[in-house]
């Protein structure tokens, strides 16, 4: 796999993972897991998947309470391109401040944003759509991966795909859509003409923040500012930026404009949502059997199917029980099922609400 020129990947590693408790806690969360099986965390199999088009220019932004980790899961990756916030601001800061850098470091540079928590098992796939995304960013458009549907998600954003762009290998959008019902999302998928919003974009630094610009200029100035000023500046400007998503700052109101392009993505992808949905993950054929993420010896079955993640040591009986989902932690044990896995969100803001910020 061969790289390609002047391309940043840019790998936003943040949130707390909350739908993926006790397993994914602030202090350690689902990004820097092995959710797979395959030995690697989800940070890090996004840096393997990305390195061979990106050739070692690879930029994480992480937050300050996570750059440790992050750096001992990346030994290769340089102090200066692994960038700490002081405080979560949305993607839009994270994202736009990796911009102004790169616009600085690489003035040709064509960047890729790619969150840390997705799985894709399809390497050669996922490269040639970035391959055809940089072409089309190449040539001034802001560009996103739109994520063929397979069912009518309703945790899931959507793309309204246009006509295909001449001269670009990419389709116009015509606009963004929040999340939808059911009985909407079906539609879309039954259409065919949207793809599902996984987030990554594909852009030149310059051209992102001067959409930025367009609407929110102090905005855009204050994140060249910090590129430009250092610590002393990040510590002065990055508390009064704006915390807002860069789908509703810059996405959204280029599409009105007729400025963002999308590439259709064929291949599988999953953003481990909840434990639900990494059960489908691991267990794709749905065998109905019991699905054992971690050390398989401390499980003793009979007649039960769903997911059980052994993260404590000890040995771990289920018998009987369809669906089920245990999480077993040294200080924490979840048991509930796959159907009720969003809850587990709940469970979480109870905890906080107590006062029991040790526990989450």
């Amino acid at each position: 796999m061969t790289s390609v020129a002047n391309f940043w990947a840019v790998i936003p590693a943040g949130g707390a993972g909350t739908r993926l408790w006790p397993l994914s806690r602030a202090g350690a969360p689902k990004f820097l897991h092995d959710l797979t099986g395959s030995g690697r965390s989800l940070l890090q199999a996004t840096v393997d998947r990305l390195d061979p088009i990106a050739e070692g220019r690879v930029l994480v932004v992480t937050g300050a309470n996570h750059r440790d980790a992050v750096a001992v899961q990346l030994p290769d990756l340089s102090d200066e391109h692994l960038i700490a916030e002081p405080s979560p601001r949305d993607s839009m800061a994270a994202i736009g401040l990796a911009a102004a850098l790169l616009e600085r470091e690489d003035p040709d540079a064509v960047m890729g944003s790619f969150a840390a928590d997705h799985v894709i098992l399809d390497d050669e796939a996922f490269a040639a759509c970035v391959r055809d995304a940089v072409a089309a960013a190449a040539e001034g458009w802001l560009v996103t991966l739109g994520i063929t549907p397979t069912h009518p998600a309703t945790g899931f954003g959507y793309i309204h795909v246009g006509a295909p762009i001449d001269g670009v290998p990419a389709h116009h959008v015509l606009e963004f859509v929040e999340k939808p019902s059911v009985s909407v999302a079906t539609q879309y998928v039954e259409s065919g003409s949207y793809s599902w919003n996984a987030g990554m974009f594909v852009v030149k630094p310059t051209v992102l923040l001067d959409l930025l610009a367009e609407s929110d200029p102090d905005f855009a100035a204050d994140l060249r500012s910090i590129a430009q000023g250092g610590a002393d500046a990040m510590a002065e400007i990055w508390p009064t930026l704006p915390k807002i998503a860069l789908d509703h700052a810059v996405a959204e109101p280029a599409a009105a404009a007729g400025r963002v392009a999308v590439v259709p993505a064929g291949f599988d992808w999953e953003d481990v949502g909840d434990f639900a949905s990494l059960g489908d993950l691991l267990d794709p054929a749905d065998s109905g059997a019991l699905t054992v993420l971690g050390d398989e010896s401390l499980i003793q079955q009979s007649q039960a199917s769903g997911l059980v993640i052994p993260a404590s040591g000890r040995v771990i009986a289920v018998i009987g029980l369809d669906d089920i989902v245990v999480v077993d932690t040294p200080d924490a044990l979840l048991v509930t099922t796959r159907e009720r896995a969003q809850d587990v969100k709940a469970i979480v803001a109870a905890l906080r609400e107590a006062g029991r910020t040790d526990l989450v």
